[in-house]
């Protein structure tokens, strides 16, 4: 009796997490992460606040067909994206030697942040229950921390134009010269 009712209390507070998360909406303030990149550094959204925006793009898993094509597309349409004055990642619940194996591969330009433990995944809500990948979802934070945008249905072809477009569309200021 006593395991039923922690497994249902148990129950009760991830459920509560995970209907927390799935709340995450533009105008909130995004949860700051701290997570390794490809590049050997730690990333902390909190240390890019004051860039005219921040992107998220979570992808489920390295190595895999769409994920692939979608660095490929991030990676090609980089010269778009860094005209904005913008930091950009690509985020997985992959290790972070795998995403540093991958990254390489596809000779990226950008950090892919390693979250296996999935300490960012949740709170973001991008967390697929029981295969622990995440969903393909990009999100652009401002620079005051809020959620601007959430793409929700992430084209792996286009996404790196796709993310240069909304940057425009979001009217992010572009680096001066």
């Amino acid at each position: 009796m006593k395991i039923a009712g922690l497994a249902a209390g148990l129950g009760l507070l991830f459920g509560s997490l995970t209907a927390r998360a799935a709340e995450l909406a533009v105008g909130d303030v995004a949860p700051d992460f701290s997570l390794t990149g490809s590049d050997g550094q730690v990333h902390r959204l909190s240390a890019y606040l004051g860039k005219q925006a921040v992107v998220l793009a979570w992808f489920p898993k390295a190595f895999t067909g769409g994920c692939t094509r979608e660095c490929k597309s991030l990676r090609e349409s980089g010269g778009l994206i860094r005209e904005f004055d913008v930091a950009y990642f690509a985020a997985s619940t992959d290790t972070a030697a795998k995403n540093r194996e991958f990254a390489v591969s596809l000779g990226v330009d950008f950090p892919i942040l390693a979250d296996p433990e999935t300490h960012a995944a949740e709170p973001y809500g991008v967390l697929m229950p029981v295969i622990g990948l995440a969903k393909r979802w990009t999100f652009y934070i401002g620079k005051d921390g809020k959620i601007l945008a959430i793409d929700k249905d992430v084209k792996v072809e286009t996404a790196g134009g796709d993310v240069a477009t909304k940057l425009a569309s979001l009217g992010i200021a572009k680096k001066t010269p």
